[in-house]
């Protein structure tokens, strides 16, 4: 059985990162959320969003990262936006492309 290392879901975009890059990452994703939002119309820009507060030492002194990848993963989805036509969510800047091709579903 081969084991992975263990790795860490991002707050921000949801993507996984190794035990080390990660404290590497957060600065530079941040950095580049912010680049976006402030690219996206008023109506779309969400407020930044907040690293996760999670005890992640347990009793023995390991991190708790089941723990935490829950609440990052929890924190990138509540950046998704929902669609105004169909509901589904999107990354604010990929719901504008979405947007242009969705149509409301024909009455029957």
């Amino acid at each position: 059985m081969i084991r992975r290392p263990p790795t860490v879901i991002c707050y921000i975009c949801g993507r996984e990162y190794g035990t080390k890059s990660i404290a590497i990452h957060e600065p530079q994703c941040l950095k580049k959320w912010h680049n976006e939002n402030n690219l996206l119309p008023k109506e779309l820009r969400r407020s930044e969003p907040r690293k996760p507060e999670v005890r992640t030492i347990t009793a023995k002194g390991f991190y708790d990262l089941d723990a935490l990848n829950e609440a990052a993963w929890t924190s990138a989805l509540s950046q998704l936006v929902p669609c105004n036509i169909c509901g589904r969510t999107f990354l604010p800047d990929r719901l504008i492309v979405h947007q242009r091709s969705c149509k409301p579903k024909a009455a029957k």
